[in-house]
């Protein structure tokens, strides 16, 4: 979910897509209980199978969890139409534009009904008043575990970007762990969002472009989303390189007349000779490349535009696997295959779950490319898991034998458990090189199949394995042969580790192996089997900075400890080895002791009770009332120079209706509240209309306030208060306690304020607190 509230947030984790203008929302259970309108009500355009949902939905469809898919689909759209209500996108449409577009891109894929509604939800809890509580009451666990994944770090903050982005990569990809589909509503979201990326800055595009490219199209890749990885590629190549992009779309363009002639006649040939051969449930058509695919073999490849030779492609599906085969052989037979191009990824899938025949052949006088795969296999290659996982109850793969596919992620959440606490910037590298699928596929001893990194070794291979034969590995036979650890491993290779208990891993390995997995065990392994020296060193770190006796006094103590868990240790030696191998700075283990120490000693201190605490407040000098009738600057304008006093029956503050009333006697005006009942009973003849001085206000006199609280009688609770008010500069000139056995306390503080509306969000303050029972303003007397 790439969209944030304008004036709410501004988080670096993703750049805002959208720009939400947020008007006043309902509350979410007034929603649950609306019944769906009519499609044409909305006003904006949906999609014709929202149309026929919202249509078919039965009374009773807008309460709680519908189990109807289309009710579902229907109450979820309504929900989300409600809460983004008055808010718009940057390129001015209604808010509600965006989580359409994502639920219909989702269906075009064959998501599941749950993963719609969570495509309609996506931003609900991010950019309006409804919680995640709220969101499973009305539609259950499924959709907000979903939503929840999809959620960006709304009120986090981060010092950098890359820090930023590397923290939500990290939680997206621990939600994908634990339901895959997480990532369907991801993806959607960043087509959309990249499909109207125009109404941003500049910068953010190339920005968020960039991310694009680097993490979202890979991504998809990796999950066999061929139809969002290729969009994503070309939106992002049109903003990154838009030169270049501009340049190939004219060429594809101008040639597309004579490729499309050359690609209609071949297919015809071939529909002929597949039907002669028996395959009469074929079909055979002709696909143009994408851009950025075109764009990066030229690069790849040194060649001009004339010298890509596929431009475009033939794709041949078959109604079974046998027919793929046979397809392939009167391809073979029809044209001149080119050697070395072809592949086989039925016999050996990607680990995305790709499967196809590729070959290259001489067409027509030109080379061009043909794929061959069943029906079933194109819907993989379009949709990847949305077309291959089917789902329990609860929303986990039903089939664990395919769960190998997604080794790369599993590998991805270990290495960033195992060392959650290092660079962002390290992180970011990883998975972008993890993402990208150039692998190198090569046996074990017992003929399974294991997928690499392309430049892989032994040593990534072995850790791949376990990392215990990693931890102990000595040699390799590859192809029955020993070869260094460091060979990198090819195609079709069988690797044999040679494994010995004397054996351990070395820090040269770091040179040369591939995957981020071989290298942060590694490390691991040098943390461990270091632990003494790193200890040391870091203990004399520790006492250079300490010096020796103030060490020693800290060494055992609980204030050293305490820092330990604080940094995610388990004891003091913990922290010594993790200050010894760079785990944790120095500053940072100092400051935290320091921290400690002053904690610990406060604790020390005796505890008053809540009546000796008053007393202690009552006993410091008060502070001086306002001056009264003070010349130029009086804070009450009517008077005319004569004496006044505030009323301390009702106390006023600045911000509310004064009235004066002249004391009988020779007592001077005295100030009231107009709502007070002192002045009520004033003759209207002794009455004087009096205002607070505005240029006065400016000076930030205090005025006194008496509040009486009740709480709960435990120890300690005046001084949470009073620590409530210090933290709002508020001074307290007066506390008075009174308890009775079984009753709850009453606590009259006098406290100076400059305004009535510090009045009232000083009582707010006071309110809060969980063991307050009630508030009230009362007169000083």
């Amino acid at each position: 979910m790439l969209d944030t509230a304008v004036g709410i947030r501004d988080n670096v984790a993703g750049e805002s897509l959208d720009t939400v203008l947020v008007v006043d929302t309902p509350q979410a259970q007034a929603l649950g209980r609306r019944p769906i309108r009519c499609p044409d009500d909305y006003g904006v355009k949906l999609p014709e199978w929202l149309r026929i949902c919202i249509s078919h939905v039965p009374p009773g469809a807008g309460d709680s969890c519908p189990t109807d898919p289309e009710a579902l689909l229907a109450a979820a759209f309504d929900f989300a139409f409600q809460l983004h209500d008055g808010q718009v996108r940057a390129t001015g449409e209604p808010y509600i534009i965006h989580p359409i577009a994502v639920a219909d891109l989702l269906r075009d894929i064959g998501a599941s009904a749950g993963v719609i509604a969570a495509g309609f939800l996506h931003d609900v809890v991010e950019d309006t008043d409804v919680s995640a509580e709220e969101l499973e009451v009305h539609f259950g666990a499924e959709v907000r575990a979903l939503v929840e994944g999809v959620t960006k770090l709304g009120g986090i903050h981060f010092t950098n970007h890359t820090e930023a982005q590397a923290e939500n990569l990290r939680r997206m990809f621990l939600a994908m762990a634990s339901d895959i589909r997480v990532v369907l509503v991801k993806l959607a979201d960043r087509l959309h969002n990249m499909r109207t990326l125009g109404a941003l800055k500049p910068e953010k595009q190339q920005r968020i472009a960039r991310e694009t490219r680097e993490i979202y199209a890979p991504l998809a890749n990796r999950l066999g989303i061929g139809r969002f990885k290729w969009e994503l590629e070309d939106l992002a190549f049109k903003i990154l390189e838009p030169e270049a992009y501009g340049e190939i779309k004219q060429q594809v363009a101008s040639k597309r007349s004579d490729r499309e002639e050359r690609l209609a006649a071949t297919v015809a040939l071939l529909m002929q000779r597949l039907q002669g051969a028996g395959l009469h449930d074929c079909e055979v058509s002709g696909r143009p490349k994408h851009l950025y695919g075109i764009w990066s073999k030229m690069q790849m490849q040194q060649k001009a535009f004339h010298e890509i030779f596929d431009v475009a492609a033939l794709r041949i599906l078959t109604p079974n696997f046998e027919g793929c085969y046979r397809a392939l052989a009167v391809v073979h037979d029809t044209f001149r295959p080119i050697p070395g191009r072809f592949k086989d990824y039925i016999g050996l899938p990607k680990p995305n779950g790709y499967q196809s025949l590729h070959t290259a052949v001489i067409g027509r006088h030109r080379p061009i490319e043909v794929q061959i795969r069943t029906t079933e296999m194109h819907q993989v290659a379009e949709y990847g898991i949305a077309a291959h996982w089917k789902y329990k109850e609860g929303g986990s793969p039903a089939s664990a034998g395919a769960a190998d596919r997604f080794n790369w992620l599993r590998q991805l959440v270990d290495w960033q458990q195992d060392d959650g606490g290092e660079d962002s910037s390290d992180y970011l590298a990883s998975i972008k090189e993890d993402l990208f699928d150039e692998e190198v596929f090569v046996f074990t001893p017992q003929g399974d199949v294991l997928g690499l990194r392309k430049g892989s070794t032994a040593v990534d291979f072995a850790f791949r394995i376990h990392s215990e034969v990693g931890n102990h590995c000595q040699g390799v036979r590859i192809n029955d042969r020993l070869c260094p650890l460091a060979t990198p491993l090819r195609n079709g290779d069988f690797v044999q580790i040679i494994t010995a208990k004397s054996a351990h891993p070395s820090l040269d390995w770091l040179n040369f192996v591939a995957t981020p997995t071989a290298r942060n065990r590694i490390r691991q392994w040098y943390k461990r089997s270091h632990r003494q020296e790193n200890i040391q060193r870091g203990t004399a770190m520790l006492e250079r900075e300490l010096g020796r006796e103030g060490f020693d006094a800290l060494l055992n103590g609980e204030a050293i400890a305490k820092v330990a868990r604080r940094c995610n240790l388990v004891a003091t030696e913990d922290l010594l080895a993790a200050l010894g191998f760079g785990g944790v700075t120095l500053q940072q283990v100092v400051n935290r002791l320091r921290e400690e120490v002053r904690l610990s000693t406060e604790a020390a201190a005796p505890v008053l009770s809540n009546e000796d605490l008053a007393r202690s407040v009552s006993d410091q000098a008060l502070l001086p009332p306002p001056p009264a009738g003070e010349a130029g600057g009086s804070p009450i304008l009517g008077l005319e120079g004569l004496e006044y006093r505030l009323g301390g029956c009702c106390c006023p503050l600045p911000g509310e209706a004064i009235v004066g009333s002249v004391a009988l006697g020779n007592h001077g005006i005295t100030i009231h509240r107009q709502d007070c009942s002192n002045a009520a009973a004033v003759p209207v003849e002794r009455r004087l209309p009096v205002r607070w001085n505005p240029a006065a206000d400016q000076q930030r006199r205090r005025y006194p306030v008496q509040i009486r609280i009740e709480v709960l009688d435990r120890v300690g609770v005046l001084k949470d208060i009073l620590m409530r008010l210090s933290d709002s500069r508020i001074n307290v000139s007066d506390a008075r306690v009174r308890t009775a056995y079984g009753k709850p306390a009453r606590i009259d503080l006098k406290v100076e304020l400059t305004s009535a509306s510090q009045l009232t969000t000083t009582m707010d303050q006071i309110r809060s607190m969980a063991d307050v029972l009630d508030l009230c303003r009362t007169g000083i007397g």
